[in-house]
C-alpha cells in the first residue's frame, strides 16, 4: 500500500471527522480506511486519532501531521493535474455562486467567454444575494464582493469595488445637494438591508473613517434595486460601482463625496480550504482574474 494512500485516508478522516465519510470520498469501505490509518500510525509509531464510538478527534501529533501532510497532498495532486493538463482538454462541471446583480451583469458574460474557449466544460451559475455555504451546498467556488470574513475558505482576489454615494439630478434639484457627508442626516437615503449596519455609511474624513447615521423611507436588499431607486429620484444611495457605472456616464446619476470614498470592497473568488482544485476550476479562476470586467469591476 502506497504511503500517499495512507496519508490521503488519514487527511480525509481528520477533515470529515468520520471514517465512513472519508471512505465515501475515496470510494472505499470504512473498514479499509481504518486499516490505512492504523498502518500509518504503526509506521510512524504514534497515535494520530482518538477514536470512540461517537467521535474521531485528532491527537496533538495528529494535528501536527495533518498540517504538514495537507500541502504535500495538494502538491502531489497539482503535479498530476499539470501533467494531465498537457495531455487533455478541460472538461466537466463547475458550480459557481455569485451575487445576483454582479453575477448577471459582469460574471455571466465572462463565464460565457470561458465556455467558448472550453466547449467541454459545463457551468452551473447560481445567483443569490444571501451568503451561501460553499461546502454544504456543493459549490466549487463563489464570487463575492465585500469584507471577506470566512476563515474556512481560501480567497483569491480578483479586483476591487468602490462604493459610490449618488443621487439623481432631479432629487438634488428638489432637495438640494448636501455639502458634506454629515449633511446626509437631513436627507432621504436609501437603506440597503443586506449590510451589517444599514443605518450608517462610512466616509473618509480628515484621514479617519467616520460613520454617518442615515435614515430613509426606502429599503432594498439588493444593490441593483438601490441604484434604480436613486435613479428614479427616491433618495440618495450608496451603491457598488458596477450597478451605476452607465448611469454616471450618462448623467442619470451624480456622484457625491468622491473625495471621501472609503477603501473599496474586494471582489474575490472563494473556495474550500481542504478541497483540491480541479484543473477546470483553477483555469476558471485564472480567467476571471485576467478579465478586466471582473478585475476592474468598479470602472
Amino acid at each position: 500500500m502506497d504511503k500517499i494512500d495512507r496519508m490521503r485516508a488519514f487527511a480525509l478522516v481528520a477533515q470529515n471527522a468520520s471514517f465512513t465519510r472519508a471512505g465515501e470520498r475515496l470510494g472505499k469501505s470504512a473498514r479499509l480506511v481504518s486499516k490505512y490509518v492504523a498502518d500509518l500510525e504503526e509506521a510512524l509509531g504514534v497515535q494520530l486519532l482518538n477514536r470512540t464510538t461517537r467521535s474521531v478527534v485528532l491527537t496533538d501529533a495528529g494535528a501536527t501531521y495533518l498540517a504538514m501532510c495537507e500541502p504535500l497532498l495538494d502538491g502531489f495532486d497539482e503535479m498530476e493535474e499539470v501533467i494531465r493538463r498537457t495531455q487533455t482538454s478541460l472538461s466537466g462541471a463547475i458550480r459557481v455562486s455569485a451575487p445576483t446583480g454582479f453575477g448577471a451583469s459582469r460574471l455571466a458574460p465572462s463565464l460565457a467567454e470561458f465556455g467558448l474557449k472550453h466547449p467541454e466544460v459545463e457551468i452551473d451559475l447560481s445567483l443569490s444575494d444571501r451568503r451561501v455555504s460553499i461546502v454544504e451546498e456543493g459549490f466549487d467556488l463563489a464570487v463575492r464582493i465585500g469584507p471577506m470574513r470566512d476563515s474556512a475558505l481560501k480567497i483569491r482576489q480578483l479586483g476591487k469595488m468602490p462604493l459610490i454615494v449618488c443621487a439623481s439630478p432631479a432629487y438634488l434639484a428638489r432637495q438640494g445637494q448636501p455639502e458634506s457627508p454629515r449633511a446626509l442626516t437631513a436627507h432621504e437615503c436609501i437603506l440597503h438591508g443586506g449590510l451589517r449596519e444599514p443605518s450608517s455609511w462610512t466616509f473618509k474624513l480628515d484621514g479617519e473613517d467616520v460613520s454617518v447615521p442615515i435614515t430613509g423611507r426606502f429599503h432594498a436588499n439588493a444593490p441593483a434595486a438601490s441604484a434604480q431607486l436613486a435613479r428614479a429620484g427616491a433618495g440618495i444611495a450608496r451603491c457598488p460601482a458596477y450597478t451605476i457605472s452607465e448611469a454616471l456616464r450618462s448623467g442619470a446619476l451624480v456622484e457625491l463625496f468622491a473625495e471621501n470614498r472609503v477603501t473599496p470592497y474586494v471582489v474575490a473568488a472563494l473556495f474550500p480550504q481542504n478541497r483540491r482544485l480541479t484543473t477546470r476550476v483553477r483555469a476558471l479562476i485564472d480567467h476571471l482574474a485576467q478579465d478586466p470586467d471582473i478585475g476592474n469591476a468598479g470602472e
